[in-house]
């Protein structure tokens, strides 16, 4: 396993980790795991930076890289409802669409097809981030209600956006063919 590979599951890790320090309450703990959170989603772009410099990407990486997010930013996102952050509803939409988004992933894989991160997907990874951060900030005191609110519907609106993005693919992918 390369250092990319590594670095991947070293983020999926982190999330336990990072629920654990938003839940256990001590002074500070919600900027703990939020910066944990953001050091962790670092490692996101720093390991396809790795992989590409190398060239080592690998099909156990690309396949790792999108359940290390999903693992990590789901399970703020979902925490951050417990703690009343982010309206339940939401996040449910938001985990709606991945939950279909890797079923689709897991057909074409049946079809022998890997379906690459698109680019809106990058951004909507990077958008639910974004909300993670700005809940996780909110949850320790430091912002608006309504800043939240509109942080998380960014996130819901590109999450969507972006599985329709994969779903208008869908009937090439499930044939086996690449799209360009």
């Amino acid at each position: 396993m390369g250092t990319a590979d590594q670095l991947t599951v070293a983020r999926m890790a982190a999330a336990p980790l990072i629920v654990l320090l938003y839940v256990v309450e001590f002074s500070g703990h919600d900027y703990w795991a939020t910066g944990l959170f953001a050091v962790a989603m670092a490692t996101d772009w720093f390991d396809g930076w790795i992989a590409r410099r190398s060239g080592g990407t690998s099909a156990m990486g690309s396949l790792l890289d999108p359940v290390a997010d999903k693992i990590l930013v789901l399970a703020v996102l979902i925490v951050l409802v417990g703690r009343d952050v982010f309206p339940g509803w939401m996040v449910a939409a938001i985990v709606a669409r991945e939950f279909l988004v890797s079923g689709l992933r897991l057909a074409a894989l049946e079809r022998g097809v890997v379906i690459s991160a698109r680019d809106l997907g990058k951004v909507k990874t990077w958008t639910q981030s974004v909300a993670a951060i700005v809940g996780g900030v909110a949850a320790g005191g430091a912002w608006d209600d309504a800043f939240v609110w509109w942080a998380i519907l960014a996130a819901l609106v590109i999450t969507w956006f972006s599985g329709i993005d994969y779903a208008r693919l869908a009937p090439r992918l499930l044939r086996g063919r690449v799209p360009a």
